[in-house]
């Protein structure tokens, strides 16, 4: 799970306006750093099946959510792959 401290820098990050929490920007980041930290653990408890669920099932909302923001907001998805590092 994500530290308080990191979710609120995470959004702080990410926001679009100063009270925005959810746009697809910051759920996107949120998202992407759960798949990093279930990713690393998976490299160590290799027989986690269940996390192994959960990890693609984040996988899967988090590309529903890129292509909508790259349907919706072209310019917007290519400024955030490129701050999050992502394989597009």
């Amino acid at each position: 799970m994500l530290s308080k401290e990191l979710k609120t820098k995470i959004i702080g990050d990410n926001r679009l306006q100063p009270q925005d929490s959810g746009s697809p920007e910051v759920q996107i980041a949120l998202w992407s750093e759960r798949i990093n930290f279930l990713s690393n653990h998976l490299n160590t408890h290799k027989k986690d099946f269940t996390s192994r669920v959960g990890l693609m099932r984040l996988v899967g909302k988090r590309k529903r959510l890129l292509a909508y923001l790259k349907r919706e907001a072209p310019a917007r998805y290519e400024q955030l792959i490129k701050k999050l590092s992502l394989r597009k």
